[in-house]
């Protein structure tokens, strides 16, 4: 394993400053960049563990707190272990946290620009496009970047990704006209925010546009089978996710 160097940065938006989550190799050489997206929970000490295994396979990730206009992380306050009974109390205090960004794409597109000129302008990161991860909320979140920025987007992940193709008329799946990124998307089989009806005309779009892209079903897992800290943890599923993830970043760079 690459010992790794991470720690707290501030990138300017162009409505305020996002707090983050840095970390690469500790050798200094520059590296490619994987821009980690959160999920509803947001930034927190698993999704630092989550990239600090990213870099240790060789890569630079940034892990932005996407919640910012609303404060420095942890915006809300949450228990080391989410289980399955305080989940309703969490929501209601992060339910209008996502929605604020999801019924705002263009703040997301805006926001993502501010992270890939600071990754761009970075000593520790190769010239080049840098790949996405995303997880939960994040796996939209990684559509619309792709969709935005295609020419700095060589490829991007989703995993347990809910509403991914509704009837709304900015739904993520719509980017798919734009992405000329490779993407690998991992749904959860017991997951209502993403039903099969979805899930079909998910993949149908990105066929259409004509990307690059496999998309699989994992059986028995729930929305949020990657996030260790939560109770709908499956080690199963997660260890199916790191290595498709990570086969996806090696073919990428």
């Amino acid at each position: 394993m690459t010992a790794v160097q991470g720690t707290a940065v501030d990138i300017p938006t162009e409505d305020g400053i996002a707090d983050a989550y840095w970390v690469h190799p500790g050798d200094e050489l520059p590296r490619p960049a994987v821009l980690l997206y959160q999920d509803a929970f947001g930034l927190r000490p698993h999704l630092t563990s989550m990239a600090d295994r990213l870099a240790e396979a060789g890569y630079a990730v940034l892990v932005p707190n996407v919640f910012y206009r609303q404060g420095r992380a942890p915006v809300v306050e949450l228990p080391e272990f989410i289980d399955h009974d305080g989940r309703p109390e969490i929501f209601e205090k992060v339910g209008p946290l996502i929605m604020g960004l999801a019924r705002h794409p263009e703040l997301i597109e805006r926001d993502a620009g501010a992270y890939l000129r600071w990754l761009a302008e970075s000593p520790s990161v190769v010239d080049g496009p840098i790949a996405i991860t995303g997880y939960c909320m994040g796996a939209r979140l990684a559509l619309y970047t792709a969709g935005a920025y295609p020419d700095r987007v060589a490829a991007a992940a989703g995993f347990h990704g809910g509403r991914l193709a509704t009837d709304d008329p900015d739904s993520p799946h719509l980017a798919a006209e734009h992405i000329t990124a490779e993407l690998y998307f991992g749904h959860a089989d017991q997951d209502p925010s993403l039903p099969e009806d979805q899930i079909k005309r998910f993949e149908d779009a990105l066929t259409a546009a004509g990307v690059r892209h496999r998309c699989e079903v994992y059986p028995g897992a729930q929305h949020g089978y990657t996030q260790a800290d939560t109770s709908a943890y499956d080690a199963k599923a997660d260890e199916r996710h790191w290595v498709a993830l990570l086969d996806l970043l090696d073919r990428t760079f």
